[in-house]
């Protein structure tokens, strides 16, 4: 479903030179299987996943998509992505099912299949209460709901949540939690970016924790706890983290 080999991306710094936000980056994905991409801030998470959803170029490695390469397909590539972060726009003078709507004749659907499309996913979202309220008008939970909405209209294979859940109350954020973990069970192939542990704890199958560009281990929870001989993942995560930076400030 999704391959991504040896990914790196630098940028040109007239101050520093060249700064490197992702370092040979080599992860696979399966359909049925969420993958959590565990970082502190700046780590080099969201460039990944930006390069993958085609608005970053890479510098060098490769990545696909359903079998679509990223660089030379982005079009191909969008048609079997839906992406959901903190940052999606919601149109403020766009009712919640207008901007469902639009983003379904924006991936080529019309007509009575973007009608029942439609009221598939409002319902499965508990959306309908809120299928007239204008962007404007909405919590930040309805905005992110819509945001769901419109990454799944087109009925994607490969679903990417970019910390998804920052900003959302305790309820809200459960919610889309088990939604993740329902699409899921359907067999969809999610990447889950986040610097929440639980989350991860609770949702991935596999992880990589990333840091500075690096991915630091990767494998399943069991699989992290048993290499690193801690079973606390919080410490875990910590101890990894600290042990790069003491490693990079070492002459």
């Amino acid at each position: 479903m999704l391959h991504v080999h040896q990914l790196t991306k630098t940028y040109s710094d007239l101050m520093r030179g060249p700064i490197t936000a992702l370092s040979a980056l080599t992860l696979d994905v399966v359909e049925g299987q969420i993958y959590g991409l565990l970082g502190p801030n700046g780590a080099g998470k969201t460039t990944a996943l930006r390069i993958l959803a085609t608005v970053l170029q890479p510098t060098g490695g490769t990545a696909s998509v359903n079998g679509f390469d990223v660089v030379t397909q982005p079009s191909l590539v969008r048609r079997q992505l839906g992406f959901v972060s903190t940052n999606t726009a919601v149109y403020d003078r766009m009712t919640a099912r207008e901007m469902v709507e639009y983003f379904g004749r924006l991936h080529g659907l019309d007509g009575e299949f973007l009608e029942d499309r439609i009221d598939q996913i409002f319902q499965r979202l508990q959306m309908n209460e809120i299928r007239d309220t204008l962007g404007g008008k909405m919590s930040t939970g309805m905005k992110q709901k819509v945001s769901i909405a419109r990454a799944l209209i087109h009925d994607p294979p490969v679903l990417i949540f970019d910390e998804a859940t920052v900003g959302l109350d305790v309820l809200v954020a459960r919610s889309l939690l088990a939604i993740v973990s329902e699409l899921r069970d359907q067999g969809k192939c999610i990447i889950y970016s986040t610097h929440i542990m639980s989350e991860v704890e609770r949702l991935c199958d596999r992880i990589a924790i990333i840091h500075r560009g690096h991915v630091l281990s990767e494998g399943s929870l069991e699989e992290l706890q048993e290499r690193h001989q801690e079973d606390d993942f919080e410490e875990l995560f910590f101890q990894l983290i600290s042990q790069n930076e003491d490693q990079r400030l070492t002459p």
